[in-house]
C-alpha cells in the first residue's frame, strides 16, 4: 500500500519526473517528434512504418523499444525485493542513468543516431527504478496511468469509497514534476539543444550521491542507537 511508502518517495518522485518530461522535451524537439519517456507513441510509429515499409525508420523504432527495454531490465538486475526503502542500490542505477544521459548527450551533438537509444535506454532505466512497491504503481517517465489511476480513484469516492489522500498527492506531485519538467526542457532546448541534456544528467547524478550520502548517515545513526 503506498502509506508503507517512505516520505522520502514525494521528493524522489518529483525530481525523477521532472527528469523524464525533461528529457522528452529535448526528444520531442530534437529526435525528429518523438518521445523517450514512454513507448505507446513509438510502438504506434512503429504500426504505421511496417504499413508504409520503410525498412530503415522500423528498424530505428525496433532499436527505440529495445533500448527502453534493456534499461529497464539494467534496473531490474540492479534492484531486487518488492519494498521500495534504504539500503537499495537506487544510487547506482541513478549513476548509471547519469552516464547513459550524457552519452546521449555527446552522440547527438556528433549527429550520431545512437543518442537516441541511449536516452531511451535511461528513461527505461529510471522507471523501473520504483515501478511497483508495496502494491502501489509508481511511474515517473509518463503520466498516461497515473491519470487513469486518480480517474478510478476519483469515481470511487463518488461511489462512497474511502479516498487516498496521500496515493492522489503523490500522482499529483508526479503530475507536476512532468509537466514543470517539459516546461523547462523545452525552454532550454531552444538555447543550448542537445547540451541541454546536462541539466537532467546533472540533477540525476546529485540525486543518486544525496541518497548515499543519507542512506549512510541512516545506516550509522541506527548503529549507534
Amino acid at each position: 500500500m503506498i502509506s508503507k511508502l517512505p516520505r522520502w518517495v514525494e521528493f524522489g518522485a518529483f525530481i525523477l519526473a521532472f527528469v523524464a518530461g525533461y528529457v522528452n522535451a529535448v526528444g520531442l524537439l530534437g529526435f525528429e517528434h518523438q518521445s523517450v519517456s514512454h513507448l505507446s507513441g513509438t510502438a504506434t510509429l512503429l504500426g504505421t512504418e511496417l504499413i508504409s515499409s520503410s525498412a530503415q525508420n522500423v528498424l530505428h523504432l525496433i532499436a527505440v523499444l529495445v533500448s527502453f527495454f534493456l534499461g529497464a531490465g539494467l534496473s531490474g538486475f540492479i534492484l531486487h525485493g518488492s519494498t521500495l526503502r534504504l539500503g537499495r542500490h537506487y544510487d547506482t542505477a541513478l549513476y548509471l542513468e547519469c552516464i547513459l544521459l550524457l552519452g546521449a548527450l555527446v552522440l547527438l551533438n556528433d549527429g550520431a543516431i545512437a543518442g537516441h537509444y541511449l536516452a531511451s535506454a535511461a528513461c527505461g532505466l529510471q522507471n523501473a527504478l520504483a515501478t511497483t512497491y508495496s502494491g502501489a504503481i509508481v511511474r515517473t517517465t509518463h503520466v498516461t496511468g497515473i491519470f487513469t489511476d486518480l480517474g478510478i480513484m476519483f469515481g470511487a469516492k463518488l461511489r462512497g469509497e474511502s479516498f487516498d489522500k496521500r496515493k492522489a498527492i503523490l500522482f499529483l506531485i508526479i503530475i507536476s514534476g512532468f509537466v514543470v519538467g517539459g516546461v523547462i526542457g523545452a525552454v532550454l532546448f531552444d538555447g543550448m539543444v542537445f547540451n541541454a541534456l546536462i541539466i537532467p544528467s546533472a540533477i540525476v547524478l546529485v540525486l543518486g550521491i544525496g541518497y548515499r550520502i543519507y542512506n549512510v548517515k541512516a545506516a550509522n545513526k541506527k548503529v549507534e542507537s
